[in-house]
C-alpha cells in the first residue's frame, strides 16, 4: 500500500496526517515508512526531531540526495534501502526531505524523471507493509511523481472556503495523473481536517460537499493544541497523548481508510 497525502494549499495539515496515519500503522506492527517530498521538511522533522536538522542539509542521505544521482553519472548509485532512515518508535522509517529539493526540480523536470520515485517506492514496498507520502504545497514535478508512484490518495480539507473552490482542481488533477501515467490510482477519500462541529460554516461546507457527491469521509479531525504540543515535542500522537480526543479521532480515520 503506498498512499499520498496531496493537497496544493499549505496548512491543511498535510505532514500531520501523513506522520501520524503512520505512526498508528507502525504501532500496530506494520513495517511503515514515510516519504517526505517537501522542501519545508516538516515530515522529517516531526519523526526525527530539529536536532537532526541543525546541519545546512539536514540527514543524510535524503529524497534530495536520490534525485541528485538520477542526474549525474558521476555519483554511485546507491541501493534503495540506504536512504532510509531509522526512527524511535518501532517499525517507523523515514526517507527525509531537504532544501535540495527545490534546487534540483527544474532539472528533474527537464530531464524527464518523473517515473524514478515509481522505480523507488516498488522496490521498497517489498521490504514495508505501508508508504506514505507527505508532499509540498503545489502541483509540481514532486507531487505528480507521487501522483504516479502511488495506489492511493488522501486529500485533507481545512474548511474553508477557498479550500472548497480548490477541491474540483485537485480531483481534476488526480484524474489527470491516473489517466496519463497511473491507472491504478485511487482516491481514498476527502478528510475534513481541523473542524470546529458547533461552528456554522464548517457544518455548511461539509454538508454542501456531500450533497455535491464528493467523496467525504466520515471521520473528522478536531482542530486541538494537542497537534502543535505533538510536533514541538517531536512525537505522533499516539506516543505524545495517546489517550486524547485527537489521537482517538486518528484512530477511527485510520480505521475508516483500512478496516
Amino acid at each position: 500500500m503506498r498512499t499520498v497525502v496531496f493537497n496544493r494549499k499549505g496548512g491543511v495539515g498535510k505532514s500531520s496526517i501523513t506522520v501520524n496515519l503512520a505512526a498508528i500503522a507502525a504501532s500496530e506492527g506494520r513495517k511503515t515508512l514515510v516519504v517526505d517530498l517537501d522542501p519545508q521538511c516538516n515530515a522529517s522533522q516531526y519523526l526525527l526531531g530539529m536536532e537532526a536538522y541543525r546541519g545546512e542539509d539536514g540527514p543524510a542521505p535524503n529524497i534530495g540526495s536520490f534525485f541528485a544521482q538520477t542526474l549525474s553519472f558521476k555519483l554511485k548509485e546507491k541501493a534503495p534501502r540506504e536512504y532510509l532512515h531509522t526512527t524511535r518508535f518501532e517499525n517507523l522509517y523515514v526517507l527525509p526531505a531537504n532544501g535540495e529539493l527545490g534546487e534540483v526540480e527544474h532539472l528533474l523536470e527537464s530531464k524527464h524523471k518523473i517515473y524514478k520515485l515509481r522505480g523507488l517506492l516498488k522496490t521498497l514496498a517489498r521490504e514495508f507493509d505501508a508508504i506514505y507520502v507527505d508532499t509540498p504545497p503545489a502541483f509540481n514535478f514532486y507531487t505528480l511523481s507521487a501522483l504516479i508512484a502511488c495506489d492511493r490518495v488522501l486529500i485533507p480539507f481545512d474548511c474553508d472556503a477557498f479550500s472548497r473552490k480548490a477541491l474540483y482542481s485537485l480531483l481534476e488533477n488526480i484524474q489527470e495523473a491516473r489517466e496519463d501515467h497511473n491507472e491504478d490510482l485511487s482516491v481514498d477519500g476527502i478528510v475534513v481536517n481541523q473542524y470546529q462541529p458547533r461552528a456554522r460554516l464548517p457544518q455548511e461546507l461539509v454538508a454542501q460537499l456531500q450533497e455535491e457527491g464528493l467523496p467525504i469521509l466520515n471521520s473528522r479531525l478536531s482542530a486541538s493544541v494537542a497537534m502543535r504540543e505533538s510536533h514541538d515535542k517531536a512525537l505522533p500522537l499516539v506516543h505524545w497523548n495517546p489517550r486524547h480526543k485527537l489521537t482517538d479521532e486518528y484512530r477511527a480515520l485510520y480505521r475508516e481508510l483500512y478496516g
